[in-house]
């Protein structure tokens, strides 16, 4: 692969660029896709927009908008795409670590975004390859799913319940993860909930089925979470992935 290039969109040029390649990746409707104008207020604002380039085309993005976390000043990781030629070639992973580099130097030192709880892929690369945790669910964030690429476009009803990951950027595990070191952790778990192995082929086979799996999800992650409880971990296995959970 040719040397990627990170560096920050900083002209509508490059703007629109990643609004192109917004659609290319989400397949939103279009009413639902971020305009330029988003990603120009989200700059003066003190946000950012970082791209990964190849060869000088755009292949990827990480849009920064500034936000809070408890009170205390953070960036809300709105958007990461990857161009489908190049997913799987860790393009998603060198954006997150230049957008901890580029939070740091503008001296915030967290940055949260959301998941989707039934995603085992998503998971491992936020809490176990990113070093992030969890401590917050919320229930059909943006109101019921009618029509997403995760589904094909299928209107089949399905709730957008969220995860939040919180990246504290100078935590032990980030700061191991960031430097290419092994982070040890031989806690045992004090509860585990089960994620789908294969969300999509689920969604596919039986929609009643992957409904039911997200109203188990909510239920038991927000017990966990009711109970005082972090999701710290995520163990990858192809039967019976799994987030474990800590004392906070």
């Amino acid at each position: 692969m040719n040397e990627i290039e990170i560096k920050e969109c900083d002209t509508l040029e490059l703007l629109e660029s990643c609004v192109g390649l917004q659609r290319e990746v989400f397949q939103l409707p279009e009413i639902e896709i971020s305009p330029v104008r988003h990603f120009v207020v989200t700059k003066n604002a003190g946000g950012f927009t970082l791209g990964a380039f190849r060869d000088g085309e755009l292949i990827g993005f990480a849009l920064s908008v500034p936000a809070f976390l408890r009170g205390t000043p953070a960036f809300y990781s709105h958007m990461t795409a990857v161009k489908p030629s190049a997913q799987g070639t860790g393009i998603g992973a060198k954006l997150k670590w230049a957008q901890r580099a580029a939070a740091m130097e503008r001296g915030i030192r967290a940055i949260k975004w959301t998941f989707e709880p039934w995603k085992a892929r998503n998971a491992f690369f936020n809490l176990e390859k990113l070093g992030a945790v969890v401590t917050e669910y919320q229930p059909n964030f943006y109101g019921v799913d009618y029509a997403t690429a995760s589904t094909g476009g299928k209107k089949i009803g399905l709730a957008s319940d969220r995860l939040f990951a919180e990246w504290h950027l100078e935590s032990q595990k980030v700061s191991d993860l960031a430097s290419g070191r092994t982070y040890l952790d031989d806690r045992e778990p004090l509860r585990t909930i089960s994620a789908p192995s294969d969300w999509s082929a689920l969604v596919n086979a039986d929609v009643e089925a992957a409904l039911k799996e997200q109203g188990r999800l909510k239920e038991e992650f927000q017990a966990a979470f009711a109970d005082g409880l972090r999701c710290e971990r995520f163990l990858r296995d192809a039967e019976d992935p799994r987030y474990l959970f800590f004392a906070m």
